[in-house]
């Protein structure tokens, strides 16, 4: 049989050195497993990964049993869509701040030992398909972990959105903006925008409007089955961008359409330790809690 093929991703921003990338190709080794060093970005500097031998990831993943990622979760974000297409699981290691996607911190390494027996647990987290439709004509496809947001351009401006849910009204909102989350993504952006904290296994899609005008309303948790429909009113020519896990901006034009609705594919997280998700939150978001 042949071994286990790991992939293994380190940020070189955050793992300097490849200190802790290193240190676990030597567990990985030792215990009976294939690893490859890929870089999670494109057009790295030279010398970044000191003397790894760094292979270009998409070809890898055809052949992969698990990536391993050695940053920040945006490291994970990053690479989520990737990930998914190819049914490949991932693993963090926490690199960076508060960690709430990664699994382990840089100092709990030994815990990769788990994977000798392949006998270990999988979450699988839903992730959104996002659509731009305009003039009837699909013009852009997006996978997304943690959200998609409509919001405003560089210059501060109100924005008005009309949200609908299966072709039936749901909200008008005038702001900043919108945050259409899944449960991982509401640690993120839509947490800071004061919408709910999400059991991250959940099935739900979160709508939660950035800095609104109307303080009627604040946010919807909603069934996974709607398709969502977010239409741009009353903006002119003012900029409008859509941003999906933190991805390049979209421009959006005043008749465009946004669709956004749970997708097939789902991104699987691989789980080593104990902690459960409430723990997790307790110790770095609550008082008394995580200390970067």
């Amino acid at each position: 049989m042949n071994p286990k093929k790991i992939i293994l991703c380190p940020n070189p921003n955050r793992d300097r050195g490849m200190a802790a990338t290193k240190a676990a190709q030597k567990i990985l080794h030792e215990i009976g497993f294939q690893t490859v060093i890929c870089s999670p970005f494109r057009d790295q500097k030279e010398g970044a990964f000191a003397d790894f031998d760094v292979k270009p990831l998409q070809p890898e993943l055809k052949t992969a049993d698990l990536l391993i990622t050695f940053g920040g979760d945006g490291t994970i974000l990053h690479l989520a869509k990737m990930t998914a297409l190819n049914r490949v699981p991932v693993l963090g290691i926490n690199m960076g701040g508060l960690g709430f996607v990664a699994e382990l911190e840089a100092s709990e390494l030994d815990l990769l030992y788990k994977l000798k027996d392949w006998d270990f647990e999988t979450e699988q987290r839903m992730m959104l398909d996002v659509a731009v439709i305009r003039d009837g004509k699909q013009i852009y496809t997006n996978l997304g972990l943690n959200d998609a947001v409509i919001r405003e351009g560089p210059i501060s401006h109100v924005i008005h959105l009309k949200i609908s849910s299966d072709g039936r009204h749901l909200a008008d909102i005038a702001g900043d903006g919108v945050i259409i989350a899944t449960p991982t993504g509401s640690t993120a952006y839509s947490l800071s925008a004061g919408g709910p904290v999400v059991e991250p296994v959940a099935q739900t899609m979160i709508v939660c409007p950035i800095c609104i005008h109307n303080m009627r309303f604040s946010s919807y948790v909603l069934s996974p089955e709607h398709t969502l429909t977010i239409e741009l009113e009353r903006n002119g020519r003012k900029p409008v961008y859509l941003f999906v896990d933190e991805s390049r901006a979209f421009a959006l034009r005043s008749d465009d359409q946004v669709l956004v609705r749970k997708s097939k594919y789902v991104t699987k997280l691989v789980r080593l330790s104990e902690k459960s998700f409430c723990e997790i939150f307790a110790q770095k978001m609550l008082p008394g809690g995580f200390h970067e």
